[in-house]
């Protein structure tokens, strides 16, 4: 027992002097916190609009059967590649074939006449002169002969229609480019105005993307623009404007944007999803900082910025920006250090401690 009471002051003033050193931390740590900096600096300040889209074929042709036939033969299948003029699908069909016979025969037989009415005009002509035929006989012959060449013109062009006619028969490809369509086989029977085949030509590709309405007074045709695609997120290639729709979708109310890229790019297919960013802006030594060091308070925009390891609440005045970064108009110079990403609960002086900062 006596034991246990001269340890008791002992385990007691132990206590005591834990207790005060934590009162004490605890009291200047208060007064201390772990801050990430940034350093303000001059820079380059990129603005642009950001959009999504799809890549489209710059030509597409969509094939369909101009007139009602069977397949009779197939020049080219789903995926491979067509030269201009190739032909695609050939139907077979005897209604234009006869229509064709009928009117090269009239066309004949017409021709046979007007070489018969120009012989006899020329001798109602003979006759007229030597005085033994009639004036109205002689215009008779020519009235016959004028009627006759208008209506072998008319038999000639029946002839060229039912010849069109019969060329509808055959799908060529109007372009070379490669099939991505074309679903028939031999023997099927298809009806005229079917889509039968599609011709994409796959060296050239433009980028149709929507913006919002609010962002299209800034875009002109000819700004640069860089384009990524889902399939290669981390690759970027470089476009420009090329074409404006001027129509607001009442629904989206976006307007579509067509992107045409600077260099041809290879695995690109029509229907692959894209964004862009197309600049409208760029200001080559702007004074930036991170947006993530802004805060706000009554409308004014302050940052923390450290001087002696103590902050101070700094107000600034702000300009352009980008997804990113704001511009600094007032308040800041270059080599200012300021808080990257603030907490709550900082006030003015309070000392910091300076963490490497995680972000670039």
């Amino acid at each position: 027992m006596h034991s246990l009471q001269k340890f008791l002051p002992k385990y007691s003033i132990a206590l005591a002097i834990l207790f005060i050193a934590t009162v004490i931390f605890l009291m200047t740590r208060a007064n201390t916190a772990d801050i990430e900096v940034d350093q303000v600096s001059n820079a380059e300040l990129v603005q642009a609009i950001y959009a999504t889209g799809f890549v489209e074929a710059n030509a597409v042709a969509n094939l369909s059967a101009e007139s009602s036939g069977t397949v009779s033969s197939v020049g080219a299948l789903e995926g491979q590649h067509v030269t201009v003029g190739q032909k695609i699908l050939q139907f077979s069909s005897p209604q234009p074939q006869l229509a064709l016979r009928e009117a090269r025969a009239a066309l004949a037989e017409q021709q046979a006449q007007t070489r018969d009415n120009k012989f006899r005009r020329s001798r109602k002509e003979n006759l007229f002169r030597e005085g033994a035929i009639s004036r109205q006989e002689l215009d008779d012959a020519e009235k016959i002969s004028i009627q006759g060449e208008e209506l072998l013109q008319q038999k000639a062009l029946q002839l060229k229609m039912r010849e069109d006619d019969l060329k509808k028969l055959t799908v060529s490809a109007p372009f070379s480019g490669t099939l991505t369509l074309q679903n028939v086989k031999e023997g099927d029977y298809v009806t005229a105005n079917t889509l039968v085949a599609r011709v994409v030509d796959t060296t050239s590709y433009i980028v149709t993307v929507e913006v919002d309405e609010l962002d299209i007074p800034r875009i002109r045709n000819g700004q640069a623009a860089t384009v990524a695609f889902d399939a290669w997120p981390d690759k970027r290639l470089s476009a420009v404007v090329s074409r404006i729709v001027p129509q607001t979708d009442r629904v989206t109310k976006t307007s579509k944007i067509y992107l045409t890229l600077n260099h041809p790019a290879s695995g690109i297919q029509a229907g692959m999803t894209a964004t862009a960013n197309i600049i409208y802006n760029i200001k080559p030594n702007a004074l930036l900082v991170r947006k993530s060091s802004l805060f706000e308070e009554n409308r004014q925009s302050f940052v923390w910025k450290i001087e002696n390891n103590r902050l101070k609440k700094q107000p600034i005045r702000i300009g352009a920006s980008d997804m990113t970064f704001v511009e600094v108009l007032q308040g800041l110079k270059n080599g200012d250090k300021i808080a990257l990403a603030p907490a709550k609960g900082l006030h003015e002086g309070l000392e910091v401690k300076i963490i490497a900062s995680k972000k670039s």
